[in-house]
């Protein structure tokens, strides 16, 4: 893919702002391509809407701004009904199937994901890693950028003493979107 439009979405405390930190210095330091990232949040600390935009292109990027996502990756059902119109319809849809109901449903040929995000995260020990489910599960998907630069990105840029947390939500998230694609998970 030599650009793609993503959008993170979801409420605030969830880790959206991390995660596309996270995604975009994983494109640019780790799999060196260009990226922008832009951040758009409620007034709320915590609660309200959150949501992050990147561009990811291995060409300059000449439009900073994200017009319609090839990737949408939805964290609560307030950021579906808001944004899931807008994902192109031949783009890729990943829920948290744990809050996110598809109602409305997605537009003609998105394909849809469904990643238990949270509940795997609480196996892990924390709710709070669900971000980093996403991540994997995004990763493993849609190619954007590679495992591995993921994996450098996520050591960088977590809270230090979480790395280790991170990097197995990181995994676990990965692992189960491959199963997804298989068909050996429904």
């Amino acid at each position: 893919m030599s650009r793609a439009e993503v959008v993170i979405a979801g409420f605030g405390g969830q880790g959206i702002m991390l995660a596309g930190y996270i995604l975009g210095y994983a494109a640019t330091i780790y799999d060196r391509k260009n990226a922008v990232q832009m951040e758009s949040y409620g007034p709320e600390a915590r609660g309200g809407a959150a949501k992050t935009e990147l561009i990811i292109s291995t060409e300059e990027i000449d439009y900073p701004i994200v017009e319609e996502p090839d990737i949408l990756v939805v964290m609560s059902q307030e950021a579906y009904t808001r944004y899931h119109s807008k994902v192109k319809s031949n783009g890729t849809l990943i829920i948290d199937e744990d809050l996110v109901d598809l109602t409305p449903p997605p537009p003609p040929g998105v394909s849809v994901y469904k990643v238990p995000a949270t509940r795997i995260a609480e196996a892990l020990g924390r709710r709070i890693v669900a971000n980093m489910v996403m991540l994997g599960a995004l990763c493993a998907i849609t190619k954007v950028v590679s495992p591995k630069a993921m994996e450098e990105a996520i050591k960088s840029r977590v809270p230090k003493g979480t790395e280790e947390l991170n990097i197995k939500a990181f995994r676990a998230g990965y692992d189960f979107a491959i199963r997804l694609m298989r068909g050996e998970v429904d």
